[in-house]
């Protein structure tokens, strides 16, 4: 088993003897993020994204989780040597190990025994850290390529249930229907009762353009419904782009994938050179983004900001600590222009990171509901290529002005609701990393809840409405513009 951790950011792995991996592995080899950060060789940094457990699946990934992440040392490092009793239950381990090999009633699979075993460890410590095998971890790679096979959609295990987190859009599982909090119950006829996380998502793939049937439980219908999905590869943009009108920019981000900023400088570019004279600004929508990869939480945070911090990262110990800054070259791509970010309760991990930064440096006006809350910080430590990787929790982070988000979340300067349909009363709301068992506590007193429903028609969504009338001064608050000299960063 090798011992190294690699740096997604850069791919590099942190013992030389483990090997060029970069050829099948996630990210950018940028020389200017290695020249100013030179830590990260050692580091394994994924912003696996989303919030809380969230499973980017049906699209053929993989993980119980889908956390940001970063690490800072290779774990072995910084472990304490096991004194006598560690070794005494770890015998204990190995004893009942045995038993079972002998005398359950069937003949056990060995390595699905000894993975359950790990699984059962890491599960233990917090709702993100877990064990990949080596298909996990490949989907895994795969995933933050922005590219996937499957159905769409992202879930995550609520008390022994598969619980839709949001259907991902114009994938096969938001165009069939599949609504955010509901409750899968049946794969092809067959209950998933009892089975992990993994499980279900490895039942729910399979090869392109065949089918999957999926009964589902909703809140509000007396019945189980059945709905019938055709898998499919998914191309998923994370940048959508308008012009609204003709003086508002209008950019969604879906995910922190590795296309994100090179897809919002080229919005940022087109918006721009349409609009001309008239653009008075832009809106940056980060609603139900669950995060993603953090060079790119960065760099987004970079389009918009000259200089300053972006994010630090704290570990156990003190010589863990990293901090990430802007870069006045390219620096803030739309020269100042009145900014104003959207978030709910669905935005998560990186979008956090991009909110926090824009929200202490004054940049722009927060608009909406109090984020999801997830703050901490998940390394990705590759085993032996047969044995695939550990996800596990090493740190926190931190907004420039020293906050961390872990189970608070960030709330906006203007919160708004959206007007909810009656029939989608209870579904439209997220409990937050505070809601999730064994989450690591917050410094403060812990939010949980919050809105995460966005209106199909844009005329009916409030908080992109409001937004709009605010850049365009037909509607006025004292949150909007933000003060500079008031910032909060440094």
């Amino acid at each position: 088993m090798t011992n190294c951790a690699w740096a997604f950011l850069e791919v590099q792995p942190v013992n030389p003897s483990c090997g060029d991996k970069s050829g099948g592995v996630i990210g950018r080899r940028d020389s200017t993020v290695r020249k100013d950060l030179p830590i990260m060789r050692r580091a394994a940094l994924i912003l696996l994204g989303a919030a809380a457990g969230f499973a980017l699946v049906l699209l053929a990934t993989q993980p119980s989780s889908l956390p940001f992440g970063l690490a800072a040392k290779a774990a072995p490092s910084a472990t304490a040597a096991p004194n006598g009793e560690t070794y005494r239950r770890l015998q204990l381990f190995g004893d009942v190990f045995e038993r079972v090999r002998a005398h359950f009633a069937d003949k056990p699979d060995e390595t699905k025994l000894i993975a359950s075993a790990i699984n059962g460890m890491l599960s233990g410590l917090d709702p993100h850290s877990s064990y990949m095998d080596a298909n996990s971890f490949r989907d895994m790679q795969v995933e933050t390529k922005g590219e996937f096979g499957g159905l769409g959609m992202e879930v995550t295990m609520e008390d022994g249930q598969v619980k839709v987190v949001t259907p991902i859009d114009d994938t096969p599982a938001a165009k069939a229907g599949i609504l955010a909090n509901d409750v899968i119950t049946k794969l092809n006829g067959e209950s998933i009762q009892g089975m992990s996380l993994d499980q279900a998502i490895e039942k729910m793939r399979g090869p392109v353009n065949t089918t999957v049937k999926l009964t589902i439980s909703r809140k509000g219908q007396e019945k189980p419904i059945e709905i019938s999905i055709t898998r499919a590869v998914i191309h998923v943009s994370s940048v959508r782009s308008r012009l609204d009108g003709d003086d508002v920019g209008y950019i969604r981000l879906t995910q922190f994938t590795e296309q994100t900023t090179d897809g919002l400088q080229k919005a940022i570019g087109e918006i721009t050179a349409r609009s001309g004279d008239k653009l008075k600004g832009f809106i940056l929508d980060l609603r139900n983004n669950p995060g993603g990869l953090l060079d790119q939480a960065i760099s987004v945070s970079n389009a918009f900001l000259n200089r300053g911090e972006i994010v630090s990262i704290r570990g156990r110990e003190p010589e863990d600590m990293q901090r990430f800054g802007a870069k006045p070259d390219p620096g803030d791509l739309t020269k100042g222009k009145p900014l104003i970010i959207l978030i709910n309760g669905g935005s998560a991990s990186a979008s956090e990171i991009v909110a926090g930064a824009l929200q202490d440096h004054k940049r722009g006006t927060l608009i909406g509901t109090r984020s999801f809350g997830k703050g901490s910080v998940q390394t990705i430590i590759p085993l032996s290529p047969a044995d695939g990787a550990l996800r596990l929790t090493t740190a926190r982070y931190f907004t420039p002005s020293g906050r961390s988000i872990q189970a608070l979340g960030i709330t906006p300067e203007i919160e708004l609701m959206q007007d909810v349909p009656v029939d989608l009363k209870g579904e439209s709301e997220l409990g937050g990393e505070a809601s999730l068992r064994g989450h690591l506590k917050a410094q403060g007193e812990e939010e949980k809840g919050s809105q995460s429903y966005i209106p199909p028609n844009p005329k009916d969504d409030k908080v992109l409405n409001l937004a709009l009338d605010l850049m365009r001064g037909t509607q006025v608050n004292p949150a909007f513009p933000p003060i500079p000299q008031q910032a909060g960063a440094h």
